[in-house]
């Protein structure tokens, strides 16, 4: 016997309640997206490789050693989304968007990440992203995050997560605090682990989040970012924290939250959760105003955020089944050859229908019940010869005879 075919390691395939918490997730996203004026994009799953080589940085793990990269046909090396933020830049450059600005787009769809399984991380995995491109103002990190704030109350999640947020100041900031904390690392180079020396000269504010317990006195001892804040950078920041004030969303500073990559600025932010162990970040975000120059067009302003679907909806309750308003149980050839045209009918007039298609009556119906319809229309040959079904509530048991012709108007005014 051939062995059967296996998933790749690190995909999975959805079904009944675990697909129906996928998109819950999905649509509660779509709902807040739009209550925001988010506008809807779609962007490619592949790009050139080189639109993430230069916006992801090629010393960056994702890079280095997660991307799925290949050469197609024509020889050009191309690669699978391992995040939407490059993408979407890349189609702002390309396709014209810049006479939209400030835009705001959403979008979700499946990213690609060589990297180790665990709980609530896949190879193909499905991300939430929302940006907002084109807007220089405190205002706009406010928002972007008010969206995702809401989009977690909707899902039932707002008092079991915890905001984070930390300024990366603008450049100047950043470049002075950058060598400080070069300063701070060299002079304990031999106490560091070997992954965050190697960061050291290529991506050194990456050590103040590191995994390894040995780097965090190191880490914890580092200079603060606030000692170098210019005075823009402070009311920047000032700005955003008061926003999130007004708004009501709670918020705590965390010195350590950082983004290492130079195109990063002032607000960097992350909402986190106690129920899925190591994997905490449901919701990651920054500014990036750097990012579209950084890609050799012009300097623009730009906020988003990304949230992985799967981690979500591990967190929400299932919802509630679908279920057909009605079942369809046809008794006999005449009948269920009838039944085509009286499902296609109730389905036109917006009745949901689930038709029996096999077994005895008993059988039958014990599939209309289990389906959690609300009625059962029964078509016998000798009820088709006379123009009629019976309507069944299942609830009660009631049952009565109804024209083929009025089925419509009696089940709505069941």
């Amino acid at each position: 016997m051939a062995e059967l075919p296996q998933p790749v390691r690190g995909t999975q395939s959805l079904l009944g309640e675990a697909a129906d918490r996928f998109h819950a997730v999905v649509a509660a996203f779509d709902r807040v997206r739009r209550l925001y004026g988010f506008q809807r994009i779609e962007i490619p799953v592949f790009e050139a490789t080189s639109v993430f080589s230069r916006t992801l940085g090629e010393t960056t793990d994702v890079v280095s050693k997660e991307m799925y990269t290949f050469d197609d046909k024509g020889g050009d090396s191309i690669t699978l989304r391992p995040e939407f933020t490059a993408g979407i830049a890349r189609a702002y450059l390309s396709e014209g968007w810049q006479q939209h600005i400030p835009l705001k787009v959403a979008t979700w769809g499946p990213a690609f990440r060589y990297e180790r399984p665990q709980k609530g991380r896949f190879r193909q995995f499905h991300q939430l992203d929302a940006e907002i491109i084109g807007a220089a103002e405190p205002a706009a990190d406010v928002e972007l995050i008010a969206f995702a704030s809401q989009l977690l109350d909707e899902l039932g999640q707002g008092t079991r997560v915890q905001l984070k947020l930390n300024t990366l100041g603008d450049s100047e900031t950043r470049g002075a605090w950058r060598a400080a904390l070069v300063e701070h690392f060299e002079a304990h180079r031999n106490d560091l682990s070997p992954e965050s020396r190697a960061r050291l000269t290529k991506n050194p504010l990456r050590i103040l989040d590191s995994k390894e317990h040995s780097d965090w006195p190191i880490a914890d001892s580092a200079p603060l970012i606030d000692d170098y804040l210019t005075s823009e950078a402070s009311d920047f920041f000032a700005a955003v924290t008061a926003g999130l004030d007004a708004a009501g969303i709670a918020w705590t500073r965390d010195q350590r939250l950082v983004r290492g990559l130079d195109y990063y600025r002032h607000a960097a932010f992350e909402f986190c959760t106690t129920e899925l162990g190591a994997q905490n970040q449901v919701i990651g975000g920054g500014r990036y105003d750097g990012l579209i120059a950084n890609m050799g067009g012009p300097a623009t302003p730009a906020v988003g955020w990304a949230s992985g679907i799967e981690r979500l909806a591990m967190l929400i309750d299932a919802p509630l089944p679908e279920t057909a308003e009605v079942a369809l149980v046809p008794l006999g050839a005449a009948a269920e050859a009838a039944a085509q045209w009286i499902g296609a009918d109730l389905r036109r007039a917006g009745i949901a229908t689930h038709t029996a298609f096999r077994g005895n009556m008993k059988k039958r119906m014990a599939k209309a019940n289990a389906g959690a319809a609300r009625l059962a229309i029964i078509v016998g040959d000798d009820e088709l010869a006379r123009g009629e079904a019976s309507l069944k509530t299942l609830a009660t048991g009631e049952q009565r005879a109804v024209a083929l012709s009025g089925l419509v108007e009696a089940i709505r005014a069941e």
